[in-house]
């Protein structure tokens, strides 16, 4: 029984050991010479661990008696997590080393919170969501302030390291009252409870705290207030995989919990998915229009972004979590693209995020200002760009579940949220002459990332590359 189980958590138990004995081979040896070697060694095990993942998973297994789930839907996320976390890992070797920030702990400390994240989505119990949550949540407090001489990391990291545990708190609270009232804390328990489609007062409040706090770590209103603060004051890199990696990881816990423990009582909890949403995408339309930080306005856009993805979780359907899969693939490619180019802005060997450092860049290069075009576009959701397919199919799971009216107003919001987008492409192609241009350091890594995530907006309309297939498969094998 337990040789079983151990085969079907192997992916995460491997990267465990990994990270466990790199930690401490590197302690005892050269510490933060090793870093490099550990940024490559890192990312190249977790490639190594999606390829397997996506290769070798078949059907739905259970470990340790339903507390760990693996099936099509957790190996879909596993491989965006896994993939979406190297990226991120080889795009900022050079910047953290040339800023002497490439400590040995970093590389480790994001294999350990892809371990969490792994671990959350493939959660069915509510002890085993807590575990993987706060291992991600630990190792990335940590992350946030690894620029130790900045205060405005060191307060990043005590800004989600403090809300990040009132949302723990609000989380166990809700747990708490949902096995009080239950009895049980797995998910297939839960839902034999409310199969019938009612729900007592204790357990709609139990929900409405779970939900509250897993709304904290997708960066949905009214828990979004850590998310500018922390994605502008934490270093670059790490700003950017905060904005990708733990974002697919806290939506596919969320449709894990929605569905596998109150998958019986959609009615109860979509009216305030839908809350979240229009909270959301209002918020982060509006709020980013006045922002002159990059980083700052990107982390109002993930919040734009999160409220249009739970439109396809609003729609408690399995075209709802195909479309919010899609959703999610899509816009962490973006990401990918738009902060490798951030990676890049600098004016005399610093880093730059000011808006209007961009002005008139394409005169100097064209080539990669016709990439950041492409990703603004798309993150705009211009057709005919990627993202604006990824709206679409949220948008077209949304009225075919009768939300036409969260609909109409994700639409509004996105015509509102294009100005900023656009407001960067007329800095570059048309804005004032800047008197103190930037630099743009390109490595071939970070080359690569933006041109390949630009190309990729342009030729998945036509070939998405298999991952439609795979996020029908990974709805169905949720929903069913």
């Amino acid at each position: 029984m337990i040789q079983a189980d151990l085969t079907i958590i192997l992916p995460e138990v491997i990267l465990a050991v990994y990270a466990m004995a790199a930690l401490i081979g590197a302690v005892y040896t050269t510490k933060d010479a090793l870093a490099p070697v550990l940024v490559w060694t890192t990312a190249g095990a977790m490639a190594l661990l999606s390829f397997w993942i996506a290769t070798n998973g078949d059907g739905t297994n259970v470990a340790f008696n339903g507390m760990f789930v693996d099936d099509g839907f957790s190996r879909f996320a596993k491989v965006a997590i896994l993939l979406s976390a190297a990226a991120v890992l080889v795009m900022s070797q050079d910047y953290m080393a040339r800023r002497d920030m490439l400590r040995f702990e970093y590389p480790l400390l994001v294999a350990l919170a892809a371990v969490g994240m792994m671990m959350m989505v493939s959660a069915g119990d509510l002890m085993s969501l807590y575990m993987g949550l706060e291992l991600q949540s630990l190792s990335l407090y940590v992350v946030a302030a690894l620029r130790r001489d900045s205060l405005k990391s060191t307060e990043a990291g005590l800004k989600y390291f403090v809300l990040g545990a009132l949302s723990s708190g609000l989380l166990l609270y809700g747990a708490s009252l949902v096995y009080g009232f239950t009895g049980t804390t797995l998910f297939s328990g839960i839902i034999q409870t409310v199969q019938h489609g009612e729900i007592s007062v204790g357990l709609l409040f139990g929900l409405v705290f779970l939900m509250s706090g897993l709304a904290f770590k997708v960066s949905a209103v009214p828990f979004h207030m850590w998310t500018p603060d922390v994605y502008q004051g934490s270093p670059t890199p790490i700003t950017a995989f905060f904005a990708t990696a733990p974002k697919v990881a806290a939506m596919a816990l969320f449709a894990r919990l929605l569905h596998d423990a109150f998958g019986g009582v959609i009615a109860d909890w979509q009216q305030i998915i839908v809350l979240l949403s229009v909270l959301s995408m209002l918020l982060g339309a509006v709020a980013a229009i006045g922002q002159r930080d990059i980083k700052r306005l990107m982390a109002f856009s993930s919040i734009a972004h999160m409220g249009y993805a739970l439109i396809g979780l609003a729609a408690g359907t399995e075209l709802g979590v195909k479309a919010m899969l899609m959703y999610l693939a899509i816009y962490v490619t973006m990401n990918i693209g738009t902060f490798a180019f951030i990676l890049m802005m600098e004016r005399d060997g610093k880093p730059v995020t000011d808006i209007d450092a961009l002005r008139q860049y394409a005169k100097r290069d064209p080539g990669k200002a016709l990439a950041v075009l492409i990703l603004m576009f798309s993150l705009a959701g211009v057709p005919p760009m990627l993202g604006f397919f990824a709206k679409f199919g949220v948008w077209q799971a949304g009225v075919s579940a009768g939300l036409t009216g969260l609909v109409i107003v994700s639409a509004i919001a996105s015509v509102i949220g294009a100005f900023y987008y656009l407001r960067i492409v007329f800095y570059m192609y048309f804005g004032a002459e800047n008197e103190d241009p930037i630099e743009t350091r390109a490595t071939p890594v970070l080359w690569v990332a933006l041109m390949g995530s630009a190309a990729l907006m342009l030729v998945g309309v036509f070939y998405q590359f298999g991952i439609e297939g795979a996020a029908a498969a990974a709805a169905a094998t949720l929903v069913n």
